[in-house]
């Protein structure tokens, strides 16, 4: 077991479909490739882990401008329903943009002997983005799927990857599809 998948932010408070903002809207068009790479992951015993907001409703975090949500025990923390998550996947609660931050997802991923991590969801200039460079800083080969990533925009989530696209770190930290994902892992 090589590879991991990380989930970011796909949560109930972040993401509503039927309120339509524009975050909403971008994240629901990457529905149907998390839930593909994420039953691939399961085929092939690699493990999905859902990384969630999950703040204390007076969390340092809210001092700025963001409004609290995901607060701990409100149900708003956990995974949207749209999403496919079955009883062996790991639901990681993180307090901060980064799902290494504090958590023991470092530890996990060394006792599962993973080498790879792929990381997708939402924000790709925040969560994701911190996410897969804290995943490359702990020196793990790291990829961001294109598209199974989103922000409120679509130009800010293309400006994001086009400034990690051409990195010297390649091919420690990848740009790739779902298709390319798919395709590496079920090569492995």
């Amino acid at each position: 077991m090589d590879f991991a998948l990380v989930i970011v932010d796909m949560i109930k408070d972040n993401v509503d479909l039927k309120r339509g903002a524009a975050l909403d809207v971008e994240a629901g068009k990457i529905i149907p490739r998390i839930n593909e790479l994420a039953r691939e992951f399961r085929a092939r015993s690699c493990p999905v882990i859902f990384a969630c907001d999950s703040f204390m409703a007076d969390d340092f975090i809210f001092g700025g401008r963001m409004k609290p949500h995901a607060i701990r025990g409100t149900g708003g923390d956990l995974p949207i329903k749209e999403l496919d998550v079955e009883p062996s996947d790991v639901v990681l609660a993180k307090r901060r943009m980064s799902a290494f931050h504090k958590t023991d997802l470092d530890q996990t991923l060394r006792t599962w002997k993973i080498t790879t991590v792929v990381v997708c969801g939402i924000m790709t200039n925040v969560c994701v983005l911190l996410t897969a460079l804290d995943a490359l800083q702990n020196d793990f080969n790291t990829v961001i799927v294109t598209d199974a990533s989103a922000c409120y925009k679509a130009e800010l989530h293309e400006a994001t990857l086009k400034v990690y696209e051409n990195l010297p770190l390649f091919p420690l930290f990848r740009l790739m599809s779902t298709d390319e994902v798919i395709a590496e892992v079920s090569a492995h």
